[in-house]
């Protein structure tokens, strides 16, 4: 597989798993603004050059993804929200 394939592919995982999570919690915390961004960002990334996209920005995004999805972790460890996924999806 092309590398910038895998780059982009591993980007548009962030930001899906990213979705997933607040559409599982969105009714408590109802910020569609929020979603619509995500979802807005989820399109730009399919327009993206990723000639222009090294290793780095995709470990950065990574890194940011999981600062971000550890900053929820409390709120699924209460365990009011049960898990995003049913099975693992790969």
């Amino acid at each position: 597989m092309e590398q910038r394939h895998k780059y982009r592919l591993r980007v548009e995982m962030c930001i899906g798993t990213i979705i997933d999570v607040h559409k599982r919690i969105q009714f408590s915390f109802e910020n569609e603004k929020l979603l619509s961004q995500f979802e807005q960002l989820r399109r730009a990334v399919n327009d993206m050059d990723m000639t222009q996209v090294c290793e780095r920005d995709v470990v950065l995004v990574e890194q940011a993804t999981n600062a971000l999805l550890c900053e929820f972790r409390p709120v699924f460890e209460d365990g009011d929200y049960g898990p995003v996924y049913e099975s693992p999806s790969h």
